[in-house]
């Protein structure tokens, strides 16, 4: 199968990776080169202990075999959704190579080890604005944040420490959908579902 194909020309589940992480690395390294968006942006839906849903674009900062990283303020509407309820879904969609990816599982908190470990790596404007804004609370007007901007700014001349309430989350896959778009809208669809330490996949119908 050509790199770019490897979900089109699919005839039966069998053919795919055994491993989804696998075919979605492939999918992101082609996104890095084709994508004129930045490919790791995604879709991120949590819902509240009531069941009510909400969606936001997120970045994703790190995959590896333990699952997929972003990085929020935990007093932010997703950030008590996660408390209430930590499971969670993630969409991905690279345009240019026809592909969605959407993936479900419950979500952990990493480390404040590794919380202050990325930190460190953003500008120092965005560390500033992780002090100075109370992410999805009522705003009176630009002015105040302006000034909760210059305030922080002045208390911290040099180092910047993290704020207690910023940190990341780790979503734990149990479920990855990848989807290409087929002519005639008979997409391709590839499902793989986490059955203790193994993958099952199946195909599914458009």
């Amino acid at each position: 199968m050509q790199k770019m194909d490897i979900i089109e020309r699919l005839e039966k589940a069998g053919d795919a990776p055994a491993d989804p992480l696998a075919l979605f690395n492939q999918g992101l390294t082609q996104a890095h080169e084709k994508e004129t968006s930045d490919p790791t942006a995604m879709c991120l839906a949590t819902a509240n202990a009531q069941g009510h849903p909400s969606a936001r674009m997120v970045l994703l900062k790190n995959v590896d075999e333990r699952g997929f990283t972003f990085f929020t303020n935990a007093q932010s509407r997703k950030g008590r959704d996660l408390i209430e309820n930590p499971y969670a879904a993630l969409c991905f969609y690279w345009e240019t190579l026809s592909w969605q990816v959407r993936i479900e599982g419950p979500v952990e908190k990493i480390s404040a080890a590794e919380d202050d470990s990325y930190f460190a790596t953003r500008s120092r404007g965005s560390r500033i604005g992780a002090w100075a804004s109370e992410q999805s609370r009522t705003l009176d007007s630009r002015h105040t944040l302006a000034a909760r901007v210059q305030e922080f700014s002045e208390k911290f001349k040099d180092d910047i420490p993290r704020p207690p309430w910023w940190g990341g989350y780790r979503l734990i896959p149990a479920q990855y959908e990848f989807w290409h778009e087929g002519q005639d809208r008979l997409h391709t669809r590839l499902i793989y579902v986490r059955q203790g330490t193994e993958w099952h996949r199946e195909l599914l119908y458009p």
